[in-house]
């Protein structure tokens, strides 16, 4: 085994350090903005490095999962999508349209649907019927989404990533799923490389970003696995609350952004400044700093859904006790200056007001 990954590591170095220079030929880049304020044109090849990594390691191991050719395809077609929004700037409605085809797609060939949401509310199980196959596109919508809205600073959604697969990965393991375990360890493992370089650790002249094609790619394997594990029949791998927890910081940061965007009066989808790592960083955090912290934060969520899966919590204790720290989250954040200050007079720290400008 250790061995195969550390073959699979050297094989998604060698393809990004390729990929970079195809980016370049075909205008593969992301130039610096007003909103982005990196320096130079930098290649937008994470995602595809990792797609052509995963898929040519599952067409080589036939059998390694339930519906390898499907999932193959549908990470492939997201990862073309994405990778022409980041060369042509694709508008909204065609992005959704495709999430929305390869959700059907999902729902039709592998059956893989919510089917229900478990004792969310503790008056019993929550059975979707009819409804399944709309909640389902939705939820891989969001996903999607999800992940795609937190690619901000360098590190950030390969830190998530590695978060969630990895927190996915112990829970199938323990349910004794090996196959669906593995392919979360070999994704964790293709990540490392691209943070490596997307962190500059091997140059900053090699530095990569992921673009809209890994993130569209890696939501959507994320909700593939969730699906997967939640909805067997009879005994679930992992309970449907617990996937709220896997994913709840890239969930609730979507959420939040979004509720604000429409109070405002603008696009959910509009791009703007006002995420948890842009805030972060406004306070005065350096971009590590602010890493570090959001990971943190990532993993803590994430290992109270795995303990709350290991010892069987309740569903709706798990779920009422998300709902509370959503919206805690959600009130923090639309005051988070008034907070800060807050605590800077109680805790007697040097005065400084901080403005949400």
């Amino acid at each position: 085994m250790f061995l195969d990954l550390l073959f699979t590591f050297f094989i998604a170095f060698a393809i990004l350090f390729l990929m970079r220079k195809v980016a370049r030929r075909v205008g593969l880049v992301d130039q610096p903005t007003g909103r982005k304020l990196h320096t130079g044109n930098i290649p937008l090849v994470g995602g595809v490095a990792i797609c052509i990594t995963i898929v040519n390691y599952i067409y080589s191991h036939p059998g390694m999962i339930n519906h390898a050719n499907l999932y193959m395809l549908c990470i492939c077609g997201l990862t073309a999508v994405g990778a022409l929004d980041d060369r042509f700037d694709l508008s909204v409605k065609i992005r959704m349209v495709v999430q929305a085809l390869i959700s059907v797609a999902m729902i039709y060939f592998a059956n893989a649907e919510l089917h229900s949401l478990g004792n969310l509310l503790g008056f019993g199980a929550i059975d979707l019927g009819l409804l399944g196959g709309i909640v389902t596109v939705l939820a891989v919508i969001g996903c999607i989404n999800a992940f795609n809205m937190v690619d901000g600073i360098d590190g950030l959604l390969g830190g998530l990533s590695i978060v969630t697969f990895g927190s996915v990965g112990i829970l199938l393991s323990l349910s004794g799923e090996q196959s669906l375990s593995y392919l979360c360890l070999l994704l964790v493992v293709c990540m490392v490389p691209y943070i490596l370089m997307n962190l500059g650790l091997v140059g900053h002249k090699r530095k990569v970003f992921m673009g809209d094609a890994g993130s569209m790619m890696i939501g959507f394997t994320v909700i593939w696995l969730l699906i997967g594990a939640s909805q067997t029949a009879g005994n679930p791998m992992i309970r449907p609350v617990t996937a709220l927890w896997l994913i709840a910081l890239p969930l609730m940061d979507m959420v939040a952004i979004m509720v604000r965007r429409v109070k405002q009066g603008k696009s959910p989808f509009k791009p703007d400044r006002d995420h948890l790592h842009h805030i972060c960083q406004r306070l005065g955090f350096s971009s590590l700093q602010t890493l570090a912290l959001i990971c943190f934060i990532a993993s803590l969520l994430a290992g109270v859904g795995m303990l709350g899966e290991i010892l069987l919590i309740p569903e709706y204790f798990m779920f009422y006790g998300f709902i509370a720290i959503f919206i805690g989250y959600l009130v923090i954040l639309a005051n988070y200056c008034k907070v800060i200050n807050f605590f800077r007079n109680k805790l007697g720290l040097p005065e400084k007001k901080y403005s949400s400008n």
